[in-house]
């Protein structure tokens, strides 16, 4: 399996559950890594692999809509999205908070899965 990886994708997200998170939308960051068909690269074509411009599309639109309360429903709803619509049979996702608490970086989650739900995949 080949994959597709993009990364330090930044959108504005309404994610929190604190007062100070849910008054405006906040930036998180989005490192992916897909599995995508072999025909890919056999074939030269893009029809036969995931379309990095449209996953980054669907992403953008989708989080400038919704509202989660957790980091990690965000992360899931991301994943599924994948396994969904864009028929992913591998993903990894590690999305965060940028800033969110003084003197700290980031905060987020990491979730690495097969569409079986096993964690499969390059470490």
């Amino acid at each position: 399996m080949d994959f597709i990886f993009i990364e330090e994708l930044r959108v504005e997200a309404q994610v929190g559950i604190y007062p100070r998170e849910r008054a405006a939308a906040q930036t998180v960051e989005l490192n992916l890594t897909f599995g995508v068909p072999d025909a890919a690269a056999e074939r030269d074509d893009i029809a036969d692999t995931i379309d990095y411009a449209q996953v980054i599309a669907r992403i953008r639109e989708e989080l400038a809509v919704r509202h989660f309360n957790l980091i990690e429903t965000l992360g899931e709803f991301v994943v599924a999205l994948l396994f969904n619509e864009f028929d992913a049979p591998w993903v990894k996702l590690r999305i965060a908070k940028i800033g969110v608490m003084k003197g700290v970086r980031r905060v987020g989650v990491f979730i690495q899965r097969g569409r079986d739900g096993r964690a499969l995949g390059p470490e």
